[in-house]
């Protein structure tokens, strides 16, 4: 049983608001999880592969995982594994709300072109360490200001890991000189960005590019891992969430902002990415009543 486990309880909603444990076994994670807050999930020790949304990756140790709320995810442990995790709610601290302030979203999370971890260099581990202590001594002794000095450390945690993943992004090491396909890829994900909301098709995005869908598909799938469906998909999905998140629009609305005209339509699809419907979602994410 794990005795170093630190937790806040949201007093209004008897839900959890942030929570630091250490884990030494994979037991928690060898199963898919769905969870209603945010994860950050440190494997210090340990390898083995991870089942993320629709994509599997290989990890080693030293790696640092971020999963958004009712993200799927699964760990494939090679043997013992061990590490730290973080998990915070966004009525605690919402990431789409402080995106100015720490820039993690789209790097660290909701990132639907990347893999969904970082490599750990030792710099970031010295930083992680203290943080973590930091924040396990703060749990233990409430005091003024508690919840603002915690947050603060949250802040540098997602700050320092999203510095570090932007420097690892795949981009960054392709060779823009060798191929057309960095080129084509970039133009994608342009595409998607501008026009997730009205083109649903893998064939929208062929025809723009100007390339077939299926050569398109074959540059996808080996460069993101992915389907072009499923990139559209995820950049659909994460739209939602975060308008069910911030705003008190009807569903029927944000599904008609997304390109939907039958909202039951678009509640089915949202139910078969997330596994809850849209109305669920913001009951148990929440969504940001004080419109700050």
């Amino acid at each position: 049983m794990n005795t170093d486990t630190f937790t806040f309880i949201n007093p209004q909603t008897g839900n959890l608001a942030f929570k630091v444990f250490s884990f030494n076994d994979n037991n928690q994670f060898d199963h898919v999880q769905r969870l209603n807050y945010y994860s950050i999930i440190w494997v210090i020790k340990g390898s083995g592969s991870v089942k993320a949304d629709f994509s599997e990756y290989g990890f080693s140790e030293n790696t640092l995982f971020a999963f958004s709320p009712y993200q799927p995810f699964m760990f494939q442990s090679n043997g013992e594994i061990n590490g730290i995790v973080v998990n915070f709610h966004p009525d605690f601290f919402c990431i789409h709300k402080h995106q100015q302030e720490v820039a993690c979203n789209g790097v660290l999370f909701n990132n639907i072109f990347g893999p969904p971890f970082v490599a750990v260099d030792e710099k970031a581990s010295g930083t992680f360490n203290m943080l973590v202590a930091q924040m396990k001594t703060e749990m233990q002794n409430a005091a003024l200001a508690q919840n603002e000095l915690l947050i603060s450390y949250l802040k540098i945690f997602l700050i320092t890991a999203s510095r570090l993943k932007a420097e690892q992004r795949p981009e960054n090491q392709i060779h823009l000189g060798q191929t057309e396909e960095p080129f084509i890829l970039q133009n994608l994900k342009n595409y998607i960005e501008t026009h997730f909301k009205t083109k649903h098709s893998a064939s929208d995005y062929a025809g723009l590019l100007n390339i077939s869908t299926k050569a398109l598909a074959k540059i996808t799938k080996a460069h993101f891992n992915k389907t072009i469906t499923n990139l559209i998909s995820e950049r659909i999905i994460i739209e939602a969430k975060r308008e069910l998140y911030l705003t008190n629009k009807a569903v029927k609305e944000i599904a008609y902002e997304l390109g939907y005209d039958d909202e039951y339509y678009f509640s089915r699809f949202f139910k078969n990415n997330v596994d809850i419907s849209p109305q669920v979602y913001r009951d148990t994410v929440g969504f940001g009543r004080a419109m700050a």
